[in-house]
């Protein structure tokens, strides 16, 4: 259906229902039918503003695009999710036309649905608003904003006065595949628990034990979670985030996630002492440089890591490897009960390194498709269990990172490998991490990966504007809040809070909270006024405070608004839901998230024509979709052979919910196969099409050869 088509028949149904409403029910049910006949006259109303800028978006958006072959940009990504929602608010109309005569028709629950659905409207009219902005101000091609004051500061701005909570209520994840939004439900009500039992006390036990009692409420009711939602992501820090992402460590979700995944004979965690050591230069293999055990900010440490092999290959089973073995308080992970046969040495290895904002999760919880990956692919896996901030900021991510690799190369006879190629694979943090160590390699003069896998990568961590990460006003698992917290500890400007203040809280309150649990939980169930005077007010409180995002600083002042701003982003007449706080921000930049070892999209292009072939994954709803199509576009300006695929329909993060759906599963594929294309042809002129379904994703090849890494030396 195209555009015309849509808004045609959105107008169809919204006239005919508020026609037949406006003329329906009196009484008590009365006052439900009018609340449908306003939201459908809202609807068009909107609808009419925002065919004409969609119909402006659709004529330029192509000049953003990476390639022809690849029609994907956070233009055309905002368009996308407009048109989701209308074709929401279309399908619903059609429901409630044809069953509004029924005496099972529920005429209030059909109310607030609309109701939803016509606030996330207003608000992605919002967007498209401020995109437009950025279409002017932005020079031709060029997708992000290069400055943090002006349009990127009224991007921050409104992002916290703009009310939010309607995305995670009855309209959590409309914009991605119906196959996942019940996992998105279920992370956002365990979201929400977990979240309002860590303000309390803040460590695990409590945590674990009163969010049982409090999901209940969050699960009957979307509006009492999408406020919830809106207000944990605003106020709670880093800390909770880190705890709240590593649930997936616990020994029971492990345990559970290890039995339904592929079983390998090799899945070792190891500890690499922090010794330094010696490589040859690719220059001059007679020369060496040193590589220095990893220190920033906590002094010398040990490096973490994880062998994943599917075959047990020879030297994976040697008492230097079996030395450097650490304890995770569960069986032997390298299957040694009876004689097993050894495999030969891979030609390959797979170096990885994993996501989570630079602030959580390990290779643990990886562990699936990394397992998967290693039987698919046939090569051992090292995973990189990096440092992780605020306990570690920037750079000693990097740092771990690039000794791993380089003690990878030095002991390869230990990981059942060969030595000869070395591939490097990361999803989001790890994306970024893949890119910036081969950097630090070339830096060093050290040996090259021979190519690179990043899923949906962040590229840039400064505070500039792009379409996509408009998409963060709405998206469910990573809210431009929560990004900002995760960003800003890397680049080191988050306060190391104490734990110790939490345990004791969390011994104090935990009988109480058992009560005080239980009691809310069935209290909620019991009154439904509570809810229904919050829903009735279309008002929620966000509360900020002195923080940092993107590592600038950002001063906050409250005050209510009631007037258009006089920057004059939004048309006379019309202005987007607010929370019944705003808050006023000043911007003062920091250097350090411009260095390119941070934000390699940021590199001169003599850091980038030192890189090896890299292949780029990325999503069509991601807001990370702009680093990508952009750092796509560096590389070719520089004649460096890069592939970008594009997936439909899947959020940041799919990797990780592989297991849920097929269209998970095959968007994971994709990456299979682009490591595959490394795998099996090392440097062989050929093709790199791969074909994909147009529900899954999009992919095209800037560079039909893929050359040695010898090729790339920086002269």
């Amino acid at each position: 259906m195209d555009t015309k088509a849509v808004f045609t028949a959105l107008y169809s149904v919204c006239e005919e229902n508020a026609t037949f409403f406006s003329e329906g029910a009196k009484g008590a049910q009365g006052g439900v039918a009018q609340r449908l006949v306003d939201t459908m006259t809202l609807i068009q109303e909107h609808a009419r503003s925002l065919e004409p800028v969609i119909s402006g978006f659709a004529a330029v958006y192509h000049h953003f695009d990476f390639d022809p072959h690849i029609p994907a940009n956070g233009y055309r990504s905002l368009v996308k999710v407009v048109r989701c929602c209308i074709l929401h608010i279309i399908h619903k109309g059609r429901y409630i036309s044809t069953n509004r005569r029924s005496i099972f028709f529920r005429t209030a629950h059909n109310a607030g649905e609309m109701e939803a659905y016509c606030s996330a409207l207003c608000q992605l009219r919002a967007l498209l608003y401020l995109a437009q902005r950025l279409l002017h101000d932005n020079s031709h091609g060029n997708l992000f904003f290069h400055e943090e004051s002006g349009l990127s500061q009224s991007f921050v701005r409104e992002y916290s006065s703009m009310h939010k909570g309607c995305f995670y209520g009855r309209c959590l994840g409309f914009q991605f595949t119906p196959a996942i939004r019940p996992c998105l439900q279920t992370i956002a009500i365990g979201l929400v628990a977990f979240g309002e039992n860590y303000r309390r006390h803040q460590s695990g036990i409590g945590v674990a034990a009163s969010s049982f009692f409090t999901s209940g409420k969050y699960a009957i009711d979307p509006e009492l979670r999408g406020a919830a939602f809106e207000r944990i992501t605003q106020n709670l820090d880093v800390h909770f985030w880190k705890a709240f992402w590593n649930i997936t460590e616990t020994e029971v979700l492990s345990s559970l996630a290890s039995m339904t995944s592929t079983q390998v004979k090799v899945n070792r965690a190891l500890s690499v002492p922090p010794v330094p050591f010696d490589l040859p230069l690719v220059a001059d293999p007679h020369l060496t440089v040193i590589i220095e055990a990893p220190s920033a900010h906590t002094g010398p440490g040990p490096v973490q890591m994880r062998l994943i092999s599917y075959e047990l290959r020879e030297g994976q089973d040697s008492e230097a490897l079996l030395s450097l073995s650490r304890s995770e308080g569960g069986p032997i992970s390298l299957s040694l009960g009876m004689k097993t046969k050894q495999s030969p040495p891979s030609r390959w290895l797979l170096v990885h390194y994993h996501g989570g904002g630079f602030v959580a999760q390990t290779s643990k919880s990886h562990e699936p498709y990394l397992k998967s990956w290693s039987q698919d692919l046939g090569v051992p896996i090292l995973s990189v269990d990096y440092s992780l901030a605020p306990e570690a900021p920037f750079p000693r991510a990097l740092e771990d990172c690039f000794y791993a690799y380089c003690w990878a190369i030095k002991n390869h006879h230990l990981l059942g490998w060969t030595g000869e190629n070395v591939c490097l694979a990361g999803d989001s943090a790890g994306g970024n991490l893949c890119i910036t160590t081969s950097m630090r390699a070339a830096s060093h003069g050290v040996r090259m990966p021979d190519g690179i896998v990043a899923a949906y990568p962040a590229f840039l961590l400064t505070a500039y504007a792009s379409p996509s990460r408009l998409l963060t006003l709405f998206d469910p698992l990573l809210p431009l809040s929560v990004l900002s917290r995760c960003l800003s500890a890397y680049a080191g400007t988050v306060e190391k809070v104490s734990t110790l203040s939490m345990v004791r809280r969390d011994t104090a309150l935990l009988l109480r909270d058992f009560k005080q649990g239980a009691s809310n939980w069935i209290h909620s169930l019991l009154d439904p006024n509570r809810a229904a005077a919050m829903a009735s007010t279309g008002r929620y409180t966000c509360v900020c405070v002195l923080e940092r995002v993107w590592g600038v600083c950002l001063v906050v002042r409250w005050y209510v608004c009631t007037c258009v701003h006089g920057d004059h982003i939004f048309p006379l007449g019309f202005e987007p839901l607010r929370s019944e706080r705003l808050a006023e921000m000043k911007l003062a930049t920091s250097p350090v998230v411009r260095n390119p070892y941070m934000s390699p999209l940021l590199a001169p292009d003599s850091m980038l024509r030192g890189l090896p072939p890299i292949h780029l994954v990325a999503c069509a709803l991601d807001p990370m979709l702009d680093d990508s199509v952009m750092f796509a576009k560096r590389l070719r300006n520089v004649d460096q052979p890069v592939t970008l695929c594009v997936v439909d329909d899947l959020p940041h993060g799919f990797l990780s919910l592989s297991q849920l759906s097929r269209e998970t599963r095959e968007a994971a594929n994709v990456c299979v196969n682009r490591i595959r294309d490394l795998v099996v042809n090392t440097a062989a002129v050929r093709s790199l099409t791969l074909l994909i379904g147009p529900s899954i994703g999009r992919c095209h090849a800037k560079n039909n050869k893929l050359r040695n890494w010898k090729d790339f030396l920086v002269p």
